[in-house]
């Protein structure tokens, strides 16, 4: 199964480019001395404290691998400031059919944060928005497959 085209931004790009560098180093360090440490203590068939450096190490691996595999195949997309229409890195602001607005950030999957709407390129909303201008209104389907409305009062970059 072929693995769909992954988008950054390049604040999301420079994010995983320093979350590397720190498993890299700092934090691959801390892991060391931390088996060191369990090492230390003896008998390793029941020290609970180097399985568990073991598995940080083991996890820590995993996700650089996975860091690298992004940021050697995803591609980065820079928003263009003469550009007025949804795209990614830009922020939207959505009034819906009751009035209330609502301001969301574009972004790759990667880089979605709902907490700080932040939302992705490919969630109902994102996928949506991408490409419209001030003014018009975008339909997308609910989870529960309800349809929605949102018009877009204000695109900033």
């Amino acid at each position: 199964m072929a693995k769909a085209e992954m988008t950054l931004t390049s604040e999301g790009r420079q994010k995983l480019v320093e979350e590397l560098e720190w498993r890299e180093g700092e934090k691959n360090n801390e892991i060391i001395e931390a088996i060191k440490e369990a090492r230390a203590q003896g008998d390793l068939s029941e020290n609970a404290e180097y399985d568990a450096a073991k598995e940080d190490q083991a996890k820590n691996a995993a996700r650089i691998n996975e860091i690298r595999q992004i940021l050697a195949t995803a591609r980065v997309v820079e928003s263009d400031s003469a550009d007025l229409s949804v795209s990614l890195g830009c922020t939207v602001e959505f009034e819906n059919e009751k009035g209330k607005k609502t301001a969301y950030t574009i972004v790759g999957t990667t880089e979605t944060d709902s907490l700080n709407n932040r939302i992705s390129n490919d969630s109902p909303v994102g996928a949506a928005a991408i490409g419209h201008v001030v003014g018009d209104v975008i339909v997308y389907k609910t989870p529960n497959g309800k349809e929605r409305k949102l018009t877009i009062t204000n695109i900033t970059r």
